[in-house]
């Protein structure tokens, strides 16, 4: 009887082992994919924000049209100014709450896929990159370059789209049977426009 015991007494011993084993393999993983998390908190956080403000932006630009139409010239900066402080005000006070919620949200979803769809060993490798000087560096100069090369695109294409854009007004215009609109202004000030806040909700 007691030669009997023994192997079903090593099988359970064998298998307690490789539980432990299992279960600290998947600790491991876990707190991986936690600095992976947290190296990429700049990300989520930039998420965050265009989440916030892209209708925004969006409704600037709405009022930018609305004030060409029936606004009268000397009167749009103080009401674009105006309008951006509500903006403002908007984002400073929905940016904070969408990326509470973002970072809350990120080991359930991102971590879950890292988790099951990594190895240990890729996960090792990709902190290596993300924990490297030349990434942190390589993400500072991210909203640099971006806005350098926005600003590029805008100047180079302005004079190509411009004239698109204002024949699509004329047609849209024609739809909705409304006058047409005022002379915009000439293409060379158009790079110019960004240096006063208000401009931004102005009339192109």
């Amino acid at each position: 009887m007691t030669r009997s015991k023994a192997p079903g007494r090593l099988a359970a011993a064998a298998i307690l082992v490789l539980a432990a084993a299992a279960g600290a393999q998947g600790t491991a993983k876990k707190e991986l994919v936690q600095r992976v998390l947290q190296a990429q908190q700049q990300d989520l956080e930039n998420v965050s924000r265009s989440i916030v403000e892209r209708p925004a932006a969006q409704m600037m630009q709405e009022a930018g049209l609305a004030m060409q139409r029936q606004v009268p010239p000397e009167k749009r900066e103080s009401i674009g100014k105006a309008i951006e402080a509500e903006v403002k005000k908007y984002v400073d006070e929905s940016y904070p709450l969408v990326r509470e919620r973002a970072l809350k949200l990120a080991p359930g979803t991102i971590g879950a896929v890292l988790e099951e769809k990594m190895t240990e060993e890729e996960l090792r490798q990709l902190l290596v990159w993300l924990e490297s000087p030349a990434n942190k560096k390589f993400q500072q100069l991210g909203p640099e370059m971006r806005n350098s090369f926005i600003q590029k695109v805008l100047a180079d294409a302005g004079p190509v789209v411009d004239p698109k854009v204002r024949a699509l007004d004329a047609r849209i215009r024609v739809i909705l049977g409304v006058p047409p609109a005022a002379s915009a202004p000439s293409t060379p000030s158009t790079p110019s426009t960004p240096s006063t806040p208000s401009t931004r909700v102005a009339p192109k």
